[in-house]
Parts: structure tokens; C-alpha cells; sequence
């Protein structure tokens, strides 16, 4: 295929995408049109900050979840000392229109990255849809009235809940991966009625919010990432369409789509390098040599060796403080996996891991952010604040380099818009760039002197940043 058609391609790809994600042009959900984390909008400033190009700044109580926009307002959510916020505000002004409190029966137990209010809310033309890991689903009128709410039952993740629900035609659709029991669910959006829920056995401690894909036949597919796999679900029955294995054990990022092929990265620790594989005996091997009680598990004083108490509490995914056989094959699984940004064509039928797995990349792999594609290539950036640029065909890798003035620690994911792309880091330094002749340029790094750890906001030529202590609009 030549430059020219690809690039025709992608563009008509990318426009299918966020018609079939979203539905308007709008930042409706997490990372925007179908979490491509792309904007059409043009005119965002590339210089900004307290005294320069602000509309206004907004305190706000602490919270991960990400500003959701749509028809002039504002959504988030928020942990205001122990309650759980769903805040509207004017997207003109930045004036809170309505503070809605959540149920809240438990206190989930959280890793220091996460937060209690990480999930993103979703919006369309009705309702403001969110979830909260310690209550479940809740559905608002633009105006704050409740319209229907459902309980969920207590999830046990490790790190706890990040995915966000996203919007399908009538349906709500949220996945929910934890240590057992995961699965995803679809409810009717009108009532919060279930429509359906399936299982997902093989899933763990994911963090992955869904992409839409729709086939040549015009079937919409849910498409989820999770360990080991990206599997594909029939948004109207929950059917499992296809599925693409390979992955690493821990994924907890948003995948994005280019002409037909879906990007996702993978990370779960350094033993997951290429080149630093540690083989795990089997189960009844290590019973035979470890199980000093003879009560037919192991406990963590008798993991055989550092990197298999290390990975204890992982695996416990029972929480009994033993490890049975189904658990450690699940450590065997997770040690025999890779680190890696892979492309995998869409579609299919089954197992379509040999056909559709094209490429997979394995150096300075995030753990956190998603990918995002600007000017044709594929970005990443890792954890430690490593920019690669990969060419989407064929995995080569085109640059691969720190943001200079902005080296920090990365959790939130890069925004895409009027050619440039944003990051943003915990120390609250926002670098924009641009993909110039091969080479990235970093334009500017702005400033906000407060911790970062939600994704940007785009919307009608303006920037939206949520800081640990409030919200942005730079124009």
C-alpha cells in the first residue's frame, strides 16, 4: 500500500472510529472519541499556565478520573474527604452547577497510584453515567437528578478499579477485571437494567477501558483488553466473537486503532524483559521440594526463591495466604509473558492470535499510559518518561528519547490535537510537542506546580487539566 493511501486510510479510519465510539464530537469519554485520545479541534495553546492563557481554575477535591465533556459542561468525579462526587461544572466559567453524592457501604483498600475516584464518567445526550468501585453504577440528568443507580458487589483488584464505562448505542458497557470473578457488563442506559454480563476467567487486576469496533457486516464489537488476551464481545448478546493471546500479564492501558489494527501496551515487571525470562518449575515439582506442612499449597514461607515471594500477594489471588495449583500455573503464565506494544489486526473469528498478531515492540513499554497516534506514527511513553515513536506498520522504531524540560514520572496518558500531542506529568509539568521531519519537538513545558495523574481534556480549541488540587481551562 502506498504513503498516500495508508495515510487516506487512517483518516477515514480514525473518522469510523470516533463516529462509532462516541457518536458526537465531543470528549464523552475517558480519552475522548472511541479513548483515541484525539481531538479535532484546532487552536489549542502551547504556551499556558497560572498567569498565562488561563480562563479559569477551579478547586477541586482530589481525584484520577479524567474531565468528561459534552453541550457546555463538565464532568468528574471526586473523593471529598470520604465521600464519593459527581461534579458538573459550566464549561465557560468553570462554576460548579451540581454536587452529587454517592453511596458509599465500603472503603476499598487502594494502591498509592490509584485512587477511589479513578474511573471516568461517560456522557451522551441524556445522562451522566459513573462508577465507583465501593458502590457501583449511577446514572444523573445533565441537571443532577438521579435517575437510576446499581449496586455492585465489592470488587478485589490489587490495585483497585480503574476501568471506565464507556457508551453503545442504548447500552452501558463496564468491565470489570479483579484478582477472580471478572467480567463484563452491559446495562440498558435508559433504566440501568442489566442486559447482559459475562464472565472472564482468564482476566486479572486489569485496568483497561474498552474501545468499540464495528465489522464490514456492521456488527458493533466491544473490544477488551486484559491479561494475556484482547478479546472481542457482541454488543448487543455479550457473545465472545474473537480473541488475540500473547499479552502480558498486566494491562492496564487504553488501546488505540489505525487502519484496521489495534495498538496496546503491556507491562508487568522486569522479569517480563525479553532477555531476563525466569523459568517457574511446576506445581508439583515446587510441592515436592517446598510444601513443608504436607498440606498441599504453599505459603509464603515456602516460596522457593525472592522473585516468587515477591510475586506472592500478585498471585494469592484468593487471598488465603496460600498459593494452590491454579494459582501458581497463573504465576507460571504471568513470569512466561512479555513486556510489549503490540499490533493486532481487528476481527476474526476464535483464536485469531497467529493471523491477526502482526508486530510486537519491547523496549521502554509503559505500564500506565496509553498509546496515541499523531501525524501517522505511534507514541508511547513509559512510566519513567520515555517517548518512543513507532512506525504503526511495521514496529520500527523512529525516535526514542526523554521530553526534555520534563523528565518527571508518568501516569496520565498523551492528548492529540491541532498536530500537537500533550503530556503530562505527576509533578504537573506539561510538555507540548510536535512530530516534525522525524523528529520530536518539544514546543514548550508548562508548569502548574501541582501533582498530576489525570489525563488532559480537549474541547473547542481549549485545554482541560486536572491537578490533585483543581481544574484547568487554558485557551
Amino acid at each position: 500500500m502506498s504513503k498516500f493511501k495508508f495515510a487516506v486510510c487512517a483518516i477515514l479510519f480514525y473518522f469510523l472510529m470516533a463516529e462509532v465510539g462516541s457518536g458526537d464530537d465531543t470528549w464523552s469519554r475517558f480519552r475522548g472519541p472511541n479513548g483515541s485520545g484525539v481531538s479535532t479541534t484546532a487552536g489549542i495553546p502551547t504556551t499556558f499556565g497560572p498567569d498565562e492563557n488561563l480562563i479559569w481554575r477551579v478547586p477541586l477535591p482530589p481525584g484520577h478520573s479524567s474531565p468528561i465533556i459534552r453541550n457546555g459542561k463538565i464532568y468528574v468525579t471526586a473523593v471529598d474527604e470520604s465521600k464519593l462526587k459527581t461534579i458538573c461544572l459550566d464549561q465557560q466559567s468553570g462554576k460548579v452547577l451540581w454536587s452529587n453524592v454517592s453511596p458509599r457501604d465500603r472503603t476499598t483498600k487502594l494502591d498509592f497510584r490509584n485512587n477511589a475516584a479513578s474511573p471516568s464518567p461517560a456522557v451522551d445526550s441524556e445522562n451522566v453515567y459513573v462508577f465507583f468501585a465501593d458502590f457501583g453504577l449511577l446514572a444523573y440528568t445533565h441537571d443532577g437528578v438521579l435517575r437510576w443507580k446499581m449496586p455492585l458487589e465489592p470488587f478485589d483488584n490489587l490495585y483497585g478499579m480503574g476501568a471506565s464505562p464507556i457508551i453503545v448505542d442504548d447500552k452501558l458497557i463496564l468491565v470489570c477485571d479483579q484478582n477472580l470473578n471478572s467480567f463484563v457488563l452491559a446495562v440498558n442506559k435508559h433504566d440501568g437494567e442489566k442486559a447482559w454480563r459475562v464472565s472472564r476467567p482468564e482476566a486479572t487486576s486489569g485496568h483497561c477501558s474498552p474501545i468499540v469496533f464495528e465489522t464490514a457486516a456492521g456488527e458493533k464489537q466491544v473490544v477488551v483488553v486484559g491479561s494475556f488476551f484482547v478479546t472481542a464481545y457482541d454488543v448487543e448478546t455479550g457473545s465472545k466473537r474473537w480473541w488475540s493471546g500473547g499479552l502480558c500479564f498486566e494491562m492496564k492501558s487504553t488501546p488505540v486503532i489505525l487502519d484496521g489494527v489495534l495498538f496496546i501496551n503491556g507491562y508487568g515487571s522486569p522479569a517480563n524483559q525479553p532477555g531476563q525470562e525466569i523459568e517457574v518449575a511446576k506445581f508439583s515439582e515446587t510441592l515436592q521440594q517446598q510444601d513443608v506442612d504436607r498440606n498441599g499449597a504453599l505459603s509464603l514461607s515456602e516460596m522457593p526463591d525472592k522473585m516468587s515471594k515477591n510475586f506472592f500477594p500478585a498471585v494469592d489471588l484468593d487471598k488465603n495466604g496460600e498459593l494452590k495449583e491454579s494459582e501458581w500455573s497463573y504465576y507460571r503464565a504471568s513470569l512466561a509473558s512479555k513486556n510489549s506494544m503490540a499490533a493486532i489486526r481487528l476481527g476474526g473469528s476464535g483464536d485469531v492470535t497467529n493471523e491477526n498478531t502482526l508486530w510486537m515492540y519491547h523496549r521502554n513499554v509503559p505500564q500506565l499510559p496509553s498509546p496515541v497516534i499523531c501525524a501517522g506514527k505511534l507514541f508511547m511513553i513509559s512510566d519513567s518518561g520515555i517517548v518512543t515513536c513507532l512506525e504503526p506498520s511495521t514496529g520500527e522504531a523512529l525516535h526514542r528519547g526523554r521530553l526534555e524540560g520534563a523528565s518527571g514520572n508518568y501516569y496520565s496518558s498523551p492528548v492529540v490535537a491541532d498536530g500537537k500531542m500533550i503530556f503530562a506529568n505527576t509533578d504537573g509539568e506539561i510538555a507540548v510537542t510536535r512530530w516534525v521531519n522525524n523528529e520530536l519537538k518539544v514546543l514548550s513545558v508548562n508548569k502548574l506546580g501541582e501533582s498530576c495523574y489525570a489525563t488532559p481534556a480537549i474541547s473547542e480549541g481549549k485545554l482541560y487539566i486536572r491537578t490533585e488540587k483543581a481544574l484547568y481551562a487554558f485557551d
